[in-house]
């Protein structure tokens, strides 16, 4: 009689034990609010595996790519503003405005709104964005916005959703020489963009969207996150019968799984799934594609430096699966290495269903730099112990 409870024990020890393993059961809780402040009291150290930061990794040096037009539009960007909207935009390098955004909708944000600007100022938002990423990325984040519209639409909730709810926030004066970057936030998609000399660090970039697809309205048509999905199953089902046994870390997919989100900048994951050391060259090559989708938003000269530090780090990335694998199936994956995160999940419904299932529909990724350079903090903190002692 006392055997089931027992063996009940042993099997939660075990899966409690599993999950941690896989970094599974470090993720801070998310209540209303809770989550931020405990998050924000802690100083960054940013995403670290197996309790320790590889130090030396961004090391400043010249990359050969100039970032003087992302200067100029930013600066034009900025001239354009109105002296009130100016100045509740513009926060010092180092503020701990740059760790307060949030994916979620019900969040108070700072900077100045897309729905407070006019159309020519919303020319010159988009303008700066768009020197700063591809236009590629320019679409995603254009198209995730119209989606949110979309999602009003549906939800007849236009205070809570809406396509110009999305706020810009300047770090830092715009300079050839000093560290400054932007920021993007707002519902489904948050791009963090530092600048100093000729390199950037885009990171953290979260993008998804629900509904993923505008089946009618105003922007019928639109869809996102497609090749981010296709492109992931598509090394899943490369793997033989052995490798994916090494890939997937968890059979049935939870409600969310995503672990990088708004307010996680100091997690601590372990390296989990299958090495790309144990993946043949055609393996390999669709690995690098995957994380490619996720470069390439980035402008194309600093896209192809970001993919050299990758290609680098190619032995040292891991990829990792949770859920089925056939084509319709609801999935998570990971790719993670020294110098990227990348992560993907379908997720259960949030406004347009209460369901605990995850859905095609509702779509989360999070693209994080490693050991210490979220946010271009380790490079901010070089050029401080070089130039500001």
């Amino acid at each position: 009689m006392n055997s089931i409870p027992r063996l009940r024990l042993i099997f939660t020890l075990v899966l409690t034990v599993s999950l941690i393993s896989t970094g599974f059961a470090q993720r801070p809780r998310r209540g209303p609010g809770g989550d931020r402040e405990a998050a924000l009291k802690q100083p960054f150290k940013g995403v670290i595996a197996n309790g320790k930061l590889q130090k030396g990794l961004f090391p400043i040096q010249a990359t050969g790519v100039s970032t003087e037009p992302i200067l100029k539009a930013t600066q034009a960007f900025l001239n354009g503003l109105s002296k009130e909207q100016r100045a509740k935009t513009i926060f010092p390098i180092d503020d701990i405005e740059w760790r307060k955004w949030d994916n979620r909708h019900r969040y108070a944000r700072q900077g100045v709104g897309f729905n407070e600007m006019n159309e020519e100022q919303r020319k010159l938002a988009f303008k700066m964005m768009g020197t700063a990423i591809s236009a590629k990325g320019l679409k995603i984040t254009k198209d995730i916005m119209k989606l949110n519209e979309t999602l009003a639409e549906l939800t007849k909730r236009p205070g809570e959703y809406g396509q110009w709810l999305y706020w810009i926030t300047i770090m830092g004066e715009p300079s050839a020489t000093e560290p400054w970057g932007w920021q993007l936030d707002g519902h489904h998609v948050v791009i963090n963009y530092f600048v100093l000399g000729d390199q950037v660090v885009m990171s953290p970039v979260f993008m998804g969207s629900e509904p993923v697809k505008a089946e009618g309205g105003k922007f019928a048509g639109t869809i996102v996150m497609q090749e981010e999905q296709a492109k992931g199953i598509a090394l899943m089902q490369s793997l033989t019968d052995e490798q994916k046994k090494l890939a997937v870390i968890q059979g049935e997919k939870g409600p969310t799984n995503n672990l990088s989100e708004a307010f996680n900048d100091n997690i601590d994951l372990n390296y989990a799934g299958i090495a790309a050391a144990k993946l043949n060259p055609k393996q390999q090559k669709l690995l690098l594609t995957l994380i490619s989708e996720y470069t390439s938003n980035i402008e194309p000269g600093h896209a192809k430096v970001k993919m050299k530090e990758v290609k680098k780090h190619l032995d040292e990335t891991y990829f990792a699966w949770i859920g089925k694998t056939d084509k319709d199936a609801v999935f998570y994956y990971r790719v993670h290495s020294p110098v990227i995160l990348i992560e993907f999940d379908h997720q259960r419904p949030v406004a347009l269903d209460r369901s605990s299932t995850p859905t095609r529909k509702h779509i989360h990724t999070s693209v994080r730099t490693p050991n210490g350079n979220d946010y271009g903090k380790d490079l901010l903190r070089q050029h401080y112990e070089e130039h500001h002692k």
